[in-house]
């Protein structure tokens, strides 16, 4: 990012507000570097009378010779990047994108703001790299009046390449040239929500199969501010966009499909779905944890779903994440205000914990991510703004005397509370986090310090800078009070979130 005046009339997105403009120069030439010019058509009697200098001797004439300007040697300001911590914009100043380190970029505005949101699977491809780019999500709305609130289903469409600076290669194929900067397009189908929504959380469906048909169900769950957990059928919402003239059945879509009631009236954040097996992925589980430290188990029958009874009952204060375990189906992670990481088994009697890291921060454990590649790698982020990585191998149980394990790897970028991490669908090394300080980081633990190859060391900085960890890749800002964050598993590289101000969708040269 960059920064200029937000009063500045010019157009360049790269000024910096402090530096100055500089106009065009002209070299300016003496009239003896012009040379002679002859009139083809003079008329040798166009005047009776010379025009003599007053000034000269003899009445000679002379030509008034012109002092060459010299160049002023002085060059524009470098622009330089800004760095959250280092830099601070004045009053009058905003920020710009730099927009050749994005190779996608759009921001979306909505009615409402969404505090949560999921990517939905589609039928446009695995691994889709040509532009305009297109993608689903499914959010939940936070309006001024409760009866205001919706589920949604969005559609962002002409995602097109982010246009490139002019000395860019001028042998680009023309179907990349046909793709840049445009503006998106964002189209939505909505029902009834009862509520503002906490979180959303849509149905996991096995990689690199296509969107159910229309007449099968595609679940998605609301967390609702009334302590109600709400299961919709989304699917005829998504029909609706792609097939014009397509109007649903109200008795489908505009209801719930089933409502969990466990939780009484305490609200929560903490969701999130699995499938039983690849092979049968309608068999499916939903854990939601609420305000009170309580984390209920609701499943899927051939008849519709069951909400069970007892409750997961180990934290001693709000449940503020919930991820199952990517490779054992009966095993789940939590993390809670209480400032500790559980690891659950379902099969385990008295729904306790079987093993856990507390504390894990110094604060309240906002978030957590389970890597799907490396599944002993667990990624937390807190209160206190820092970022640990934890390897589950050196977890010990409760009732060993062993002390709490060390994080693998800590970051202190982020100034403010962690709000959202995740970790990339198929890179185990790169994970994307977003903070209360409007940030969006993107991070490579696979990125490692260099001094050789830098000639000094990476943590040297300037008086009054700040260090910028060698993991840490991109910075993405410009929106305001970031919620959520989650890679699109269907283009790689490609980040949404979602803030008080509306959706970005963002892919750098980054990742």
């Amino acid at each position: 990012m960059t920064k200029r005046s937000a009063t500045d009339p010019s157009s360049d997105p790269l000024v910096n507000a402090k530096t100055p403009r500089f106009s065009e120069k002209r070299d300016v030439l003496s009239l003896d570097d012009i040379g002679e010019f002859e009139d083809a058509w003079e008329d040798e009697l166009e005047s009776d009378e010379d025009v003599v200098d007053a000034d000269a001797p003899d009445g000679m004439d002379v030509d008034e010779v012109l002092p060459a300007v010299e160049e002023s040697e002085e060059q524009p300001h470098r622009l330089e990047a800004f760095i959250p911590g280092t830099h601070t914009l004045a009053k009058d100043e905003i920020l710009e994108p730099d927009d050749s380190v994005y190779i996608m970029r759009h921001s979306m505005d909505v009615t409402w703001s969404c505090l949560s949101f999921d990517i939905l699977r589609d039928s446009l491809g695995e691994e889709r790299q040509r532009y305009p780019a297109a993608a689903y999500v499914v959010a939940g709305t936070q309006a001024a009046r409760t009866d205001q609130n919706e589920l949604s289903v969005f559609k962002m469409s002409s995602l097109h390449r982010t246009q490139r600076d002019g000395d860019d290669d001028d042998d680009d194929d023309d179907e990349e040239d046909d793709a840049l900067d445009e503006d998106a397009v964002l189209e939505v189908r909505s029902v009834p929500h009862n509520g503002g929504v906490n979180r959303v959380r849509a149905q996991p469906l096995p990689p690199s199969t296509p969107l159910v048909p229309v007449s099968q169900p595609y679940y998605t769950a609301t967390w609702a501010e009334s302590g109600k957990v709400y299961i919709w059928d989304i699917r005829p919402l998504i029909e609706s966009l792609d097939v014009p003239g397509y109007s649903w059945e109200k008795s489908r879509t505009n209801k719930p499909t089933f409502t969990i009631s466990s939780h009484g009236r305490a609200e929560g954040f903490a969701m999130d779905w699995a499938a039983s097996a690849a092979t049968n992925p309608s068999a499916l589980r939903l854990l939601t944890g609420d305000v009170h430290s309580k984390i209920y188990l609701t499943t899927s029958t051939p008849s519709g779903f069951n909400a069970l009874a007892q409750p997961f009952t180990s934290h001693t204060s709000s449940v503020e994440d919930i991820q199952w375990s990517p490779s054992e189906p009966t095993v789940f992670a939590s993390c809670s205000a209480d400032h500790s990481i559980q690891i659950w088994d379902v099969r385990s009697k008295g729904r306790r914990s079987v093993t856990g890291i507390n504390p894990a921060h110094e604060s309240d454990v906002n978030v957590i991510s389970w890597n799907r590649s490396t599944n002993y790698l667990l990624i937390s982020g807190g209160d206190d703004g820092a970022i640990k990585v934890w390897d589950l191998r050196n977890v010990s149980k409760p009732s060993s005397p062993r002390q709490v394990p060390s994080p693998v790897a800590a970051f202190t970028w982020h100034n403010d509370p962690i709000t959202s991490i995740e970790w990339h669908p198929t890179e185990d090394s790169i994970f994307a986090a977003s903070g209360a300080d409007d940030q969006v980081t993107l991070w490579d633990l696979g990125v490692e310090q260099d001094d050789e190859e830098v000639g000094s060391s990476m943590n040297e900085t300037q008086e009054g800078s700040r260090e910028v960890p060698p993991q840490l890749l991109f910075v993405h800002q410009g929106q305001r009070d970031v919620k959520e964050i989650h890679w699109h598993p269907q283009i790689p590289g490609a980040v949404i979130s979602t803030a008080l101000d509306g959706f970005n969708i963002f892919k750098t040269i980054s990742v």
